[in-house]
């Protein structure tokens, strides 16, 4: 697995690519379409959120972005490739996504997540410290959590 800068021509791919690996916890089409907006990337985006992707021989398989200046930063995605869900992609992705924060001189950074990834990220040693409102549904509320970079 090759872990590099994203390149900002891959915008449209990994969005279609967090649209499909966040459809992997069964939302319907009608959620997606809400989400889309959401989840859609822009080349400048891309640059200016640090994105990262895992390669897997000539297929990207999962991505993150770190956005933010130190002392907090926020990881603003962190998706997986269904087919590679429970592979390792995501774990490798968290543990550079957390060396690049302790490079750049975070203390810590935030995630909203969705409620079914919540489990990784306090698996990871993120703690949740609150809720945040969903930008897709009025009334709903994602899980908001803080990791502490040591």
């Amino acid at each position: 697995m090759l872990i590099r800068a994203a390149d900002p021509g891959e915008a449209a791919v990994l969005s279609e690519l967090a649209l499909r690996s966040k459809a992997h916890w069964g939302y319907d089409q009608e959620f997606l379409e809400m989400c889309r907006a959401e989840l859609t990337l822009r080349p400048q985006d891309l640059v200016d959120q640090r994105a990262t992707v895992a390669q897997v021989g000539d297929r990207v398989a999962g991505f993150y972005t770190l956005a933010g200046q130190a002392p907090e930063g926020e990881l603003a995605c962190l998706f997986v490739e269904p087919d590679h869900i429970g592979s390792g992609v995501g774990t490798r992705l968290w543990q550079h996504a957390a060396d690049t924060a302790r490079a750049l001189g975070f203390e810590r950074f935030t995630i909203d997540s969705d409620p079914f990834a919540e489990d990784f990220y306090l698996k990871m040693g993120a703690v949740r410290t609150g809720a945040t409102p969903s930008s897709s549904f009025p009334g709903r509320e994602l899980p908001q959590l803080t990791y502490h970079l040591a």
